[in-house]
């Protein structure tokens, strides 16, 4: 099942290479803004996305995204996901 999460833009990091920080539940991963830029990447800070494999994939409201964070957290699939994340940028930072 593909699953993609709310996560709220924090930050543009490489702004030729479309990319920029997201943020679900405390987890920052990063994220490649190309489908939802329109206009400065700045203005996207701020915004929430729906974000699914590293890509945000479509602008949803903050009402939007605590619904379906807390939709999913009931499942329990959002929990996994970001276990997932945080595994993944923990054994990021020792290889570096």
């Amino acid at each position: 099942m593909c699953l993609g999460i709310p996560g709220q833009i924090v930050a543009v990091t490489d702004a030729a290479r479309m990319m920029a920080m997201a943020e679900v539940s405390g987890v920052r991963r990063a994220v490649n803004v190309a489908c939802i830029a329109q206009g400065p990447l700045e203005n996207l800070v701020g915004q929430w996305a729906l974000i699914h494999v590293g890509f945000a994939m479509a602008v949803i409201d903050e009402d939007e995204a605590a619904k379906t964070l807390e939709a999913l957290r009931g499942l329990g699939e959002a929990q996994e996901t970001l276990e997932a994340m945080a595994a993944g940028d923990a054994a990021l930072e020792g290889q570096i």
